[in-house]
This record gives C-alpha cells, structure tokens and sequence, in this order.
C-alpha cells in the first residue's frame, strides 16, 4: 500500500481478533466508534486523548473503555502492544506516536485500519463533498432490509444500526463512506483513497477544508486521484447533475464502467413526497428535497451492481428515514416545524434550505446558521457562500469571535458575512444566548425553523431548544 504515514511497513494481512490495541486520540467521532468494534471482534482495547466530549464520553465509560484522565501518556506505549492507531486530532510529535516509533510498534490511522481489515472484501466507498452521508445511510438501510451481510463505517448515526462503524469476518462487502479529509497526522492521503475502492461513487464536488486544500484546484484535485484510483473491472458512478464531479469521473478508460444518475421524477402531496417510478407507481417517503432524492438515486444505482432489483429497493426506501442530524425533524407543532440540519458548508447549506422551500412552499422559512469550522470562518472563503440562504424568507448566522482567533484567524464582522453571503438584511449574532432569545421572542405562524451546524451553537441542547420553543406554540 503507496505512500501510508506509519511507523512500521504494512506489508501483512491483518486478522482484528485478539491483538492489544492502543488508540491515540480515542475521542474522536469516528475513533471511538473503532475502538468499541474491535473490542468487540475481541481484542484488547485501551487509548489516550487530551479531549473528549459526548456523545463520544459516554459510549467509552460504558465499554470500559474511558481514559482514566484526560492527556497523553508514553508509558502506556510497550512492547506488548501489537498496533497503535492514530487519530487525526493528534499531532506529528505526539509524544504517544514518538514512542511507538522508537518501539518499532505498527502505527496504522483508521482508514489504513479499515482497508487492512478489508483486503479480501469487496470495497465500496461513497465520496463526495455533500450527500455522501445520507447516500451511505440509505445504502445501508437497503442492504440490511434485503437481508445481505456487509460491515460499514458511516459518518453519523442510522437508524437501526447501533453504532457507525461495524466489522466482522464473514461479510463479503464493506460499505465505506469516504472523506476527503487526510488520514493522519503523518499520512497525508484523503481517506477515500487509502480504502481502494472497487466500486466507488461520488455525489458532487464543492470545494471544502481551505485549511488543507487552500485553493479549488487543489481540493478538486482529490477526487480526480479518486476517480483514476478505480481499478481494472472497477465501476465508478456519478451525479450527472454535477459539473465538476461529472468532468472528472467520465474520462475515458475502457476497464472501468462509469453510470450516472440523476434526481428522479417526483412529487409533493399534502407534505408528503413521492418518488415516480418509471412504470407508474409513486412511492412514498419519509425524506425529502431534490439532493436527498438525488442521493437516493445514486444508492439505487450503486445497490443495482450489488445485485439488489429496484423492487427491493422500492420496498425499503419507503421505511428510510435519514441519518442522524440531515434534515432531521427535531419537533413539531401547529403552525412550526423545526428541524436540525448537519449543514455548514456553502452547497449543504444552499441544499437543505431549497429542500425545505420546496417541500413547505406556503410557509416562512427562518435559516440560522452556525460558521465554526475553519473554512467557514476564513475571509477568503466566505464569499463561497453567496446566495445560499436566498430561499430562505429571514436568514440568521451565528460565529462566536473566540473561535475565530483561536484558529488564528483573521477577525470578521457582521458586514463582511452581509457581503458574503450577498443579504444584506442578514442577521448576525456573536452569542448564542442573544440569538436563542430572539428565536424564542419570534411568533411562529406557518413557519418551518431550520437549524445549521456541525456544532451545537455554543453549547446549545438543539433538541431541547426545539421542544421548547414549540411548547410555546399557542394552537388557533
């Protein structure tokens, strides 16, 4: 395997069962869901991070799996360790990782791990800089209706599946959700290319992540290594509604088969949308919006090479109800829907708010969002979001300045995210606690309240806020 960032050469094919295994930076979102799956393949599980927040805390403790107290600890790395797992929170002289090095341990970052464990299987990675979440989700709500053995590693939570990344040894196939992201603080590869995928499939491409691709071409650059990364006999599948993602995956390459799709026929009834079939049947579904139907299509797509007959997948898709946090309902009442949406970059945010227009066209939409990553909160990104929030009938962003310089980032002020997202009625708050009064002094009346972020807005319990503020509500 080209070019991997770790202590020892990979050159084994690694059984997960009973091998003493540390995490470094156990916390993360994705390396804690790891590390309760390979405990319970069998192995011995221990780790170290200097933070670690919920939900990730509580699922540790409960595995027997939380770090005593919270820091990094060399003497936790021994001779008697078969693998040290590196997460991408730690850094290059983390003192843990110096120590494996002098120890001569294997050094793996997580989707080195998976692709080690998924050598003999068939790969199957769903890239893309929005929607490939939701499009893993439904491939795997699929799959399991259609009762297939498979393992996974998805980007949030799923309905029916208990956690988010699930390995074994007898299934033939693993569903990957591929990040752009790099792997590791010494592996400098997107993870979707460390997987190796036999089948892969990518949404649509919007630049993201300014502080490591800092230019688009750059960051576009990623995917055409994804799409030239496709094996002989490969497939690649494509959204045909997306320019860039359309030029790179259609090249010309006899050994691998390239299929598109695209947002299929449909229509809203009574809040309710209905996929057309081409026979003539509408099918109901609990989601909704143009990109999540698109998503949808391209999961059809992906699960036809899979063998599952779109009779299946019409039978299933109708009990999908999105994965956790995208464009999930968080309460409703007469008069107000509120929904809590992962959304944060330009094209997600744009998304979600033409889904929520089309599905509501009779009522108010109110968009507040929250600017914390730091693509988001960089003055030459900003601009990234012009017209995004257009559809909306009021827009509201939220960024906290302590965040902002504690990227080391230039300072931003209410007119520049005015300038920046072209509104010039924007409404922009500094506090959290400002902006949740004024949504709780707004009267609600046929509105739908859509909330944006890949945070918690400063601390803030959204799904209790939603409850609250529809328990507000007085009915007509």
């Amino acid at each position: 395997m080209p070019g991997g960032g770790h202590c020892f050469p990979i050159d084994f094919v690694m059984s997960l069962k009973n091998l003493n295994i540390h995490f470094t930076a156990i916390g993360g979102s994705a390396m804690h869901q790891l590390a309760l799956a390979l405990k319970e393949l069998g192995n011995r599980v221990s780790g170290s991070d200097d933070e670690i927040f919920e939900p990730s805390r509580g699922r540790l403790e409960k595995a027997g799996l939380l770090p005593a107290e919270e820091g990094w600890f060399p003497e936790k790395i021994h001779a008697g360790l078969d693998l040290v797992v590196v997460g991408m929170h730690a850094r290059a002289d983390n003192p843990e990782l110096l120590r494996a090095k002098e120890l001569g341990i294997r050094c793996l970052s997580y989707p080195e791990l998976i692709y080690e464990h998924a050598r003999n299987k068939q790969r199957i990675v769903i890239a893309g800089s929005h929607g490939k979440t939701t499009t893993t989700a439904m491939v795997m709500h699929v799959l399991r209706h259609a009762g297939r053995k498979f393992d996974y590693l998805a980007g949030a939570s799923v309905k029916g599946f208990d956690r988010t990344v699930h390995l074994s040894e007898e299934a033939p196939i693993i569903v990957l959700e591929g990040d752009e992201y790099l792997s590791s603080p010494e592996d400098q590869r997107p993870k979707f290319l460390v997987y190796q995928h036999h089948i892969g499939l990518v949404t649509g491409i919007a630049w993201d992540h300014i502080n490591v691709f800092p230019t688009e071409h750059a960051y576009v650059r990623q995917f055409d290594r994804f799409a030239d990364a496709s094996p002989k006999a490969g497939v690649l599948i494509v959204n045909e509604e997306d320019a860039l993602a359309s030029v790179i995956c259609k090249k010309e390459r006899d050994d691998v088969t390239v299929l598109e799709y695209g947002t299929p026929a449909h229509v809203v009834k009574n809040g309710r949308t209905y996929w057309l079939t081409p026979d003539g049947k509408e099918i109901p579904l609990r989601f909704f919006g143009n990109h999540n139907l698109n998503n949808a299509n391209g999961a059809r797509t992906l699960l036809g090479r899979l063998g599952i007959h779109d009779n299946v997948f019409f039978e299933a898709i109708q009990s999908f109800e999105g994965a956790s946090g995208r464009l999930e309902t968080a309460a409703e009442k007469e008069g107000l829907v509120v929904f809590r949406d992962f959304a944060h970059a330009p094209s997600k945010v744009a998304a979600s708010i033409r889904a929520v227009k089309e599905q509501y066209p009779d009522r108010k939409i109110i968009a507040v969002l929250e600017l914390h990553t730091f693509s988001s909160l960089n003055r030459e990104f900003i601009g990234n979001y012009a017209g995004s929030t257009d559809p909306a009938d009021e827009a509201l962003v939220y960024f906290n300045p302590k965040v902002v310089e504690h990227k080391k980032l230039e300072p931003i002020s209410e007119k520049d995210l005015q300038n920046a997202f072209t509104r010039s009625d924007l409404q922009v708050y500094t506090q959290s606690e400002s902006l949740f009064q004024d949504l709780e002094g707004k009267h609600y009346s046929n509105h739908v309240l859509l909330l944006m972020s890949s945070g918690n807005f400063g601390g803030r319990d959204v799904p209790a806020f939603a409850r609250q503020i529809c328990s507000l509500q007085k009915p007509k």
